[in-house]
């Protein structure tokens, strides 16, 4: 798994507000589309694509079918497809990037390619792999705990450091006030 510096994923963060979510899906249950619904909550700007849902809109943002029809400004391109289509969307940014103004490629959680970093990197684009920028944000601000996060259970419960019960929970039987 690539490793990055926790400071270069806050610098990214902190300084660019323009995303184009390649890969953007309107069905709710999708990782793109709570992704994306995040992001817009905290202050991004995202720009879905989507060719299959040109001319609609998800999250009431219009989606575009290409980066080339997609306005400026962008300065990430997250990619939410497979890494096999990473080096083509790399390619088609690159021909974008000084219209729309690119700065970063980020590629989605299980998302390497090699061939499109070295492409990017190349170009003096700053690559990311591997990673979702809503859990980034989230773990940078506290609202995602590493706790909370490679459990490899899926409550609803909080965990015993926070409260009563949960997942976490070492005894089988709640507290009571002499406990």
């Amino acid at each position: 798994m690539p490793s990055y510096p926790d400071d270069l994923i806050k610098s990214i963060l902190r300084s660019n507000r323009f995303i184009a979510m390649v890969g953007a899906s309107g069905n709710e249950m999708r990782p793109s589309y709570f992704a994306m619904k995040y992001l817009l909550d905290k202050g991004f700007r995202v720009r879905p694509v989507n060719p299959g849902m040109a001319g609609k809109t998800i999250l009431n943002q219009s989606v575009y079918a290409s980066l080339k029809d997609v306005p400026a400004p962008i300065e990430i391109v997250d990619i939410f497809r497979g890494s096999e289509y990473a080096p083509a969307i790399v390619a088609e940014a690159l021909k974008e990037r000084e219209r729309l103004g690119i700065k970063v490629i980020w590629m989605q959680l299980t998302v390497i390619s090699e061939e499109a970093a070295k492409m990017a990197e190349d170009a003096g684009l700053t690559v990311i792999m591997d990673r979702c920028p809503k859990i980034e944000y989230g773990r940078f601000c506290g609202e995602i705990g590493w706790m909370g996060i490679n459990r490899k259970l899926i409550d609803n419960r909080k965990p015993k450091l926070f409260s009563k019960g949960g997942a976490l929970m070492i005894e089988d039987k709640p507290r009571t006030k002499a406990s």
